[in-house]
């Protein structure tokens, strides 16, 4: 059905620019590649936007303070908070030390393999860990485990609340994102719109929202690996722990992506486009049947 709906239809969409790229071959396809890349342009990528009304960090009900790209101040306090509501030190120390959070389902797809291939090397860097979700009950045991072994370093709660959510989002200093496969992904534009630098895998969507810091780059916005493998992911995250302690550069690093829009405002713009494309098409083809109706009779 979902071949047959393909074929026959004026336009296919999918919600990332790269994703449908990604989809043209085999490793995404899933056996339709061929029957999306024979659309040709006809096969589209329009990311998904973020409820902006919701995912407000100066206006977000889930805070114990508000904050903006002007006045970052009550990021720290939501950091103090984070910490506090995992169980975990709340010093100087734990305040001026990166604080990296994770919201996702805990399966294979989103990283929580390569996660747990690294969980060794993760908590021996210098840096706090967080994480919210629920999945497979290998990786729910895997967090536990760590969570208990290193109490002072990583706080784990299996299952899902919106104000955590909310508050990792707003809390944390970098999030991580190391999907297999991400058609769009929403959680990397909230962290944006935090100020809460995010380090993904760069496929789908996470492609398409995430600029990679370089030393050269002047938008840069975070920090993305390629490679599928844990060791990609920890240099990755080894760079950024590395960059967090140059303030300035960090905080360049938050004011661009706070700067970026991911509203549905500039999705529906690209929706409008499809649809009038759409409708010219129909009206064309609905036009070419009525001629050949007339040269029939």
């Amino acid at each position: 059905f979902l071949k047959t709906g393909i074929n026959y239809s004026d336009l296919v969409n999918s919600v990332s620019p790269t994703y449908a790229k990604e989809t043209k071959q085999p490793e995404f396809g899933c056996g339709l590649e061929g029957v999306l890349a024979s659309r040709g342009d006809r096969y589209l990528g329009i990311l998904n936007g973020i409820d902006t009304d919701v995912w407000n960090p100066a206006s977000d009900r889930w805070l114990p303070a508000k904050f903006d790209a002007g006045n970052m101040a009550g990021k720290r306090v939501c950091k103090r908070a984070l910490l506090e509501r995992f169980q975990l030190p709340v010093g100087d120390d734990a305040l001026n030390r990166p604080l990296i959070g994770l919201v996702s389902r805990l399966v294979n797809q989103k990283g929580l393999d390569l996660i747990a291939a690294a969980r060794a090397q993760l908590v021996a860097m210098d840096a706090t860990w967080v994480f919210l979700g629920a999945g497979d009950a290998a990786h729910e045991e895997m967090l536990r485990t760590l969570a208990a072994e290193h109490p002072t370093r990583v706080g784990a709660l299996i299952g899902f609340d919106e104000s955590v959510a909310h508050l990792i989002e707003a809390g944390s200093d970098m999030f991580l994102m190391p999907s297999h496969f991400e058609p769009c992904g929403l959680n990397q534009m909230y962290s944006l719109r935090y100020g809460t630098v995010p380090i993904v895998r760069a496929v789908g969507g996470l492609d398409d929202t995430v600029q990679p810091y370089t030393s050269r780059a002047r938008k840069a916005t975070g920090f993305k690996f390629s490679e599928a493998t844990p060791e990609a992911m920890v240099r990755m995250i080894k760079q950024a722990v590395r960059l967090f302690e140059d303030g300035d550069a960090w905080a360049r690093l938050q004011q661009q992506g706070m700067a970026e829009d991911h509203s549905w405002t500039t999705s529906a713009k690209e929706y409008v486009k499809v649809y009038r494309r759409a409708r010219v098409d129909a009206a064309a083809r609905d036009g070419a049947a009525e001629s050949s109706v007339s040269i029939e009779r």
